[in-house]
């Protein structure tokens, strides 16, 4: 009776997540065929396939709606951040994991603390103190935030990675002369690879899709990102009615993540496995 049981509950399981496969391949699908229609062909029929596949709408996107300065933008901004969260976040965690020292504890504490805070509690201080720092509506300032919301989930992830190889391995290092540094180069980095790039493709997803502090912090129109130029589009496109560009620059704003998340898919497996188990 209870074979039946588990059995029944994982064909419900694997039922539900076919299901939900389905409904958001159809729907990126959906979305990338419309992007070759024209506004005729979708009100006329919005389920018919496209009668031919024309670049008029990304074309159109990219240079009269200026989606070309959003995307730079983002594109500058993104790879910079991760870059300095990894630079910030990799040897903090390693020495919350490998070094023994009294407040080792209540340091890791205070970074998972941090990860229970909601972003939009400290919008107001946030802002107030950026303004103080001149930082406001900067790409800089905004750099700063992501930076700083991001390190107490990329500590926390990377302590668990750390976490899972044995202290075997630094007392090796050790006893063939490599200094903590050296060590930490040589031997525990190298194999923290899988979740070094665990951490970065969540970092990249987040703070590529990142709306609300972009939107904030950020007032000038040609220092958007492409977020938030996606969002002014669609509410543009409300009074025009072209709404087949704006599923064209949907899927260019998609483009980067499916790509990105294609062929790091294995590693963020990977990553999460080796993460879950502690050493």
């Amino acid at each position: 009776m209870e074979y039946r049981v588990n059995r029944a509950a994982k064909v419900f399981c694997y039922a539900v997540f076919i299901l939900w496969c389905m409904i958001v391949i159809l729907s990126l699908a959906w979305i990338l065929l419309t992007s070759f229609k024209t506004n005729k062909e979708l009100y006329q029929e919005i389920w018919k396939l496209p009668g031919s596949f024309n670049l008029d709408n990304y074309k159109k996107i990219w240079s009269l709606y200026d989606l070309s300065a959003f995307f730079l933008n983002s594109i500058l901004v993104v790879p910079i951040n991760v870059i300095l969260i990894l630079v910030l976040s990799v040897p903090a965690a390693f020495v919350l994991t490998r070094a023994e020292f009294r407040l080792r504890g209540f340091i890791l504490s205070f970074f998972i603390f941090g990860m229970g805070i909601p972003v939009i509690i400290a919008l107001f201080p946030t802002y107030f103190l950026l303004s103080d720092l001149h930082l406001l509506d900067s790409l800089t300032g905004l750099s700063f935030v992501y930076i700083a919301t991001s390190l107490s989930f990329s500590i926390f992830m990377l302590h668990g990675f750390f976490g899972s190889y044995p202290v075997e391995l630094d007392e090796a290092a050790t006893i063939d002369g490599c200094t903590p540094f050296q060590s930490f180069m040589k031997v525990v980095l190298p194999l923290s690879t899988t979740g070094i790039i665990t951490v970065t493709i969540f970092n990249f997803i987040g703070i590529w899709n990142e709306y609300m502090l972009a939107l904030i912090f950020i007032r000038d129109e040609t220092k958007r990102l492409l977020s938030v130029g996606i969002y002014a589009l669609q509410a543009s496109m409300q009074y025009t009615g072209d709404w087949v560009t704006l599923f064209a620059g949907v899927v260019l704003a998609l483009l980067p993540l499916i790509v990105f998340f294609i062929f790091m898919a294995d590693r963020i497996m990977d990553g999460l496995t080796v993460g879950a188990v502690k050493g």
